[in-house]
């Protein structure tokens, strides 16, 4: 039997699919009652509760072969990364009372770094916790979200204007799309590596400018880039409805990449094939 977080989300959701059309036995967990009919009629057992809580996960995930799991952003905490630390002290409490072998979680590039990397900050803590569970660890680092690009989707139809937190729009980045981060997920549950291991996962790769090309051709209109300097990212976040501190901490991250500390160190690296065309036609 396999667990599996976040289904409500793009990366759970596709996992959790993978598992049932492989004919396996599947529980869900998911905060919203609601949230779960579907997947019920769909042939999963369905758990209610949050990642928070340790006995509840605890519960949840006696006798699993395997757990999928995430790091789920709180906007509303007052202090994101001690959010973060909280959940995952609860995620790595439950993981090692229930005697769950294998863990597969959706770390993120950078994860290596103790600080310096805004939200990533909190998966370096989760995957170190986990790693003193005991349990065989997958930690697969992903890169940049194809789907993110739908953070611009806003200013594009309102302004026709594409922001840019980039040093250089002609910078081509490697991004992945959730879908294969899901499939990569699924395949490690059912098929997990002799021992713990860090996986970077990566896709094709895109300059800003590329990206803003294809998303005015989607939209039917042409878009302009505006570079935003570092001194303006928090305030134009703030305006784009972030709260202050949240958006300060994703500035950060935005400074470790630009910087070129936040870098692949996975023991091996996975390559993606979906395209953000793809990935844009779906969003617009």
């Amino acid at each position: 039997m396999y667990v599996v977080a976040g289904v409500s989300g793009h990366v759970g959701s596709v996992v959790a699919e993978a598992l049932l059309a492989k004919g396996q036995k599947v529980k869900v967990l998911v905060r919203d009652a609601a949230k779960g009919l579907a997947w019920s009629k769909k042939g999963a057992e369905v758990a209610q509760g949050s990642l928070e809580d340790q006995a509840f996960l605890t519960g949840a995930l006696k006798g699993a072969t395997g757990f999928f799991t995430l790091l789920p952003p709180n906007y509303a905490a007052p202090d994101f990364y001690a959010f973060q630390c909280a959940t995952s002290d609860a995620i790595a409490g439950a993981v090692k009372a229930s005697g769950v072998p294998h863990v597969v979680l959706l770390s993120s590039v950078g994860a290596d770094l103790p600080s310096g990397t805004g939200p990533i900050k909190g998966l370096h803590y989760l995957e170190n916790a986990l790693r003193k569970t005991g349990t065989k660890l997958t930690a697969i680092r992903a890169g940049y979200f194809q789907e993110n690009v739908a953070n611009s989707l806003a200013p594009a139809k309102g302004m026709g204007v594409f922001p840019n937190f980039t040093p250089s729009a002609d910078y081509p980045m490697p991004m992945i799309a959730t879908k294969d981060i899901g499939a990569l997920a699924a395949e490690s549950l059912l098929a997990p590596a002799g021992k713990s291991e860090i996986v970077d996962l990566h896709g094709p790769a895109y300059s800003i400018r590329q990206l803003s090309d294809k998303l005015g051709q989607a939209l039917g209109k042409p878009l302009q880039i505006v570079d935003i300097p570092q001194a303006g990212w928090v305030d134009a976040m703030v305006k784009a409805g972030l709260p202050p501190h949240v958006a300060e901490v994703y500035a950060e991250m935005y400074a470790g990449f630009a910087s070129g500390a936040i870098v692949p160190k996975g023991d091996r690296m996975v390559q993606g094939k979906t395209t953000v065309d793809e990935v844009i036609k779906t969003l617009v």
